[in-house]
């Protein structure tokens, strides 16, 4: 699952949903609703995260593709 993986880099910067939102300028309850599969992000969302996250958005694009 794709927010697994977001997930994941967000426990190993020690990032909340919380602070993802406020880098990022994404509601946190649309943040949430990534998180429990109830909605996929955008492009220009997962390019967003992509940029908090300090991360290339292929991380994402090669979770997709699995």
């Amino acid at each position: 699952m794709l927010w697994e993986n977001v997930q994941n880099i967000l426990d190993d910067k020690s990032m909340t949903i919380y602070r993802l939102s406020r880098e990022t300028g994404i509601n946190e309850n649309t943040l949430y609703s990534y998180s429990r599969g109830i909605s996929e992000p955008s492009f220009k969302n997962m390019a967003k995260i992509a940029d908090a996250l300090d991360v290339s958005l292929d991380i994402f694009r090669e979770e997709v593709r699995k």
